[in-house]
């Protein structure tokens, strides 16, 4: 068995939570960050806490090669996943086979938990492709071998990501459109909470199969989302409200004519879904204390995110 202490396998270590992972846990934890593309390991290398990380590149569903990189590690984070399925990324794959090829390489290795992120609504019988997929992710982790913690989270907000510039160039301007004029609802979170709640997650007793819905200490609609963005910027946006049928209509012609659509339905439906739970039960098991929404906007959208 592995030293409970041990080596922390990151999946997708690339990105955005992936190199916020590394920069919280190097130093205290040895850590082998996994990535697909020597594109992605270089963007890997240049964290200032490189040289503390090994880095493997390797195919996420090649279940050989991830039995390989899990040697001598003890617990796995697992941040794979898309958004929007194209003609060369499929949810199936993306998900449940990267899943399956973890817990295989995990079980052969003899770790002692896998930490998955998912999102928020997820679920095996979802109407939404990609909630679906994740769900049955989830499941493959919690049927394995290996004990999974499953957080489970929605729109997270974290200085200088792709989420927290979009809602930046919102609140700066004059008309947005939004879908239902706004009215669906966000509980963002912030991404250093998140990568708290992995870092406690790896290690905090009675986490073992059990999943979570994590999510930030407010709930509350789009158009106040925006709203209150704007208010930082000394800005009052217009807002343009887009019907959700016609969208949904566009996703699916834009999908039979291009190869790679900007938009498709399954997208669209995980960016719309209402966000409106209780996290008291996760903060209590992870330890976890949330940063309060004005201060992550403030952070992440305000003006001192356009100094960083």
């Amino acid at each position: 068995m592995s030293d409970p202490q041990g080596r922390v396998l990151i999946t997708g270590a690339n990105g955005h939570l992936g190199r916020r992972l590394i920069a919280k846990l190097a130093g205290r934890r040895p850590l082998r960050a996994v990535v697909r593309s020597e594109r992605a390991a270089d963007q890997v290398r240049a964290l200032p806490q490189a040289q503390q990380t090994e880095i493997v590149v390797l195919d996420y569903a090649d279940a050989e090669a991830l039995t390989q990189a899990a040697r001598g590690c003890s617990h796995a984070i697992h941040l794979v996943g898309i958004l929007k399925e194209d003609s060369t990324r499929r949810y199936a794959v993306a998900h449940e086979a990267t899943t399956r090829a973890l817990a295989q390489a995990a079980e052969a290795q003899g770790l002692r938990r896998i930490l998955y992120l998912s999102i928020l609504g997820s679920h095996p019988e979802s109407a939404n492709a990609c909630l679906a997929s994740k769900g049955r992710a989830e499941r493959i982790l919690l049927e394995a071998k290996t004990p999974a913690l499953i957080l489970r989270v929605p729109m997270v907000l974290g200085e200088g990501d792709f989420a927290s510039r979009a809602l930046r160039a919102q609140a700066k301007a004059s008309i947005v459109p939004l879908l239902r004029g706004g009215r669906g609802r966000e509980q963002p979170i912030y991404a250093g909470d998140v990568v708290e709640a992995c870092a406690h997650g790896l290690s905090e007793p009675d986490l073992d199969d059990l999943a979570l819905d994590l999510a930030g200490p407010e709930s509350l609609s789009r158009r106040a989302l925006l709203e209150r963005s704007a208010r930082l910027h000394g800005r009052r946006p217009r807002v343009l409200p887009l019907p959700f049928a016609l969208n949904l209509a566009l996703a699916a012609l834009l999908e039979t004519l291009l190869r790679d659509p900007p938009l498709t339905r399954a997208m669209l439906g995980v960016l719309d879904h209402d966000d409106d739970i209780d996290p008291s039960e996760a903060c209590a098991r992870l330890r976890l204390e949330l940063t309060p929404l004005d201060e992550m906007l403030r952070r992440c959208v305000g003006p001192e995110a356009d100094r960083s």
